[in-house]
């Protein structure tokens, strides 16, 4: 499986991704699930995939051909980017169809989510979740970030602490916190963990930063983490005595 995260601040495009994939549990490889492009001071991208990695590859290949062969529409000649989520959309679509019609068994699953964010000189920053039929959502100003794969674990944490003030350190540390809580929970997430944090009207490349399991610094957020968590809950209130009332049982 897979989680990737997105969070839109009024500053930042803060991007992280695991690097685990999982087709059973005797084959666990580790294979980057974030890829970026960009002209400087022209425009930046960050793509995050979920899903089929033959799908997620194919369509990675076939932009990085499209830009090579200066294709009539691709990620350096959009004008906007939403122009450039559709167009991700539509290489989805079509890296399916290609993988279905090569005879795949029944039931085989060729769905690829992404996330899709950055910048175009001119444009506003934004974050895409692209679904596999190859339409897409914006961020929603409530709650801005965007998950794909295991987001169950670690959403929790970030509707309670992102918000459009927030800070790159805090984004990031939000992040990891919340990807760490997935790989605690589900086995078939895990590191290296990928950040990329791109900095709102920079059109520069994103700091970038790869935090492998025996990582110090993971290691000292996920102690930290669990030790404030039990704290936490050591000092909850205390449960009320149980009244007489509520002790009595009725006969049925």
């Amino acid at each position: 499986m897979t989680y990737c995260i997105a969070i839109k601040t009024n500053s930042h495009l803060v991007f992280a991704s695991d690097s685990r994939t999982n087709a059973g549990p005797d084959n666990v490889n580790t294979y980057s699930k974030m890829f970026c492009w960009g002209i400087p001071g022209q425009r930046q991208f960050v793509l995050l995939s979920a899903g089929n990695l033959a799908t997620s590859q194919s369509v990675v290949e076939k932009i990085n051909r499209d830009i090579k062969e200066n294709s009539e529409v691709n990620l350096f000649n959009v004008k906007y980017l939403s122009d450039a989520a559709d167009y991700i959309g539509k290489l989805s679509l079509e890296a399916q169809n290609t993988i279905l019609q090569a005879g795949m068994n029944a039931g085989f699953n060729a769905e690829s989510t992404f996330i899709f964010g950055g910048q175009i000189e001119g444009d506003s920053a934004e974050i895409f979740m692209i679904y596999p039929q190859g339409n897409h959502i914006v961020c929603p100003q409530a709650a801005p970030f965007l998950q794909i794969g295991e987001i169950k674990y670690g959403k929790p944490l970030l509707d309670r602490v992102i918000h459009d003030n927030t800070s790159e350190s805090d984004a990031i540390r939000a992040a990891m916190v919340s990807m760490d809580s997935t790989m605690r929970s589900n086995s078939t997430v895990g590191p290296p963990i990928e950040i990329n944090s791109y900095t709102i009207n920079s059109f520069k490349p994103g700091g970038y930063r790869v935090f492998v399991e025996d990582d110090a610094y993971l290691r000292d957020l996920r102690d930290s983490w669990a030790e404030k968590l039990l704290g936490a809950f050591a000092g909850l209130p205390e449960l009320p005595s149980v009244s007489n009332v509520s002790r009595i049982c009725r006969n049925r």
